[in-house]
């Protein structure tokens, strides 16, 4: 069965690897891990954004950007599709503010935007081409449902989902899902590139 495999970075992330030492991660092993044998992997879509250096964390765009590099390196039938972050100021209510004070402070919201939309996207533009039978989703993210499920009605494609983590799938997601399996900790660890890759000299960073 012809398998896409389309991943919201930032929700595989947060839900499943931050403060873990698995970072380095091999996605078309993992998904070949989880996924039963008829499946046949044909691309690995990897939707993310360039991250900030941040004043405690310098070095955070070097260690992902040697993180794409290693990955689209060894792993051919991944690709890499950007979003882009937006920052501003606004107003945010304290929690618990004291009498007399003042009841709220202004802060930077950072938020990561075009991913699940570049998701979406990709996923009705491959299905529309007749390019896989069946569409895999890594995320947690309700917003993709509509696509979804005009993927599996209108193109008639199955639809699995991944989700990422200890968490509870998403209902608005499940409701469009042929099958569904959750991302474990043991398969992360078990789905690591080589260090280094091999012909190159990319090497996971110290700190990732």
């Amino acid at each position: 069965m012809r398998t896409h495999v389309y991943v919201d970075g930032f929700n595989l992330y947060y839900g499943a690897l931050k403060g873990t030492s698995w970072k380095w991660l091999d996605l078309p092993t993992l998904f070949a891990a989880i996924l039963q044998a008829h499946h046949d992997i044909a691309k690995v879509k990897y939707f993310t954004a360039r991250v900030s250096s941040m004043p405690d964390d310098l070095s955070k765009p070097q260690r992902q950007d040697v993180y794409l590099r290693a990955l689209c390196q060894y792993r051919p039938e991944v690709e890499m599709h950007f979003g882009h972050f937006l920052s501003h100021r606004v107003r945010a209510p304290l929690a618990r503010p004291m009498p007399g004070a003042q009841r709220s402070v202004e802060i930077v919201r950072t938020e990561e935007k075009g991913s699940d939309v570049n998701l979406a996207v990709h996923m009705l533009n491959d299905a529309w081409l007749d390019a896989c039978d069946c569409a895999v989703v890594v995320s947690n993210d309700s917003d993709i449902a509509e696509a979804m499920r005009l993927v599996k009605q209108q193109h008639e494609k199955r639809i699995g989902l991944l989700t990422p983590g200890p968490r509870k799938p998403s209902q608005q997601l499940l409701k469009h899902a042929d099958f569904a399996r959750h991302i474990r900790p043991g398969a992360l660890r078990a789905s690591q590139l080589p260090d280094p890759i091999p012909g190159t000299n990319i090497r996971k960073p110290a700190r990732w």
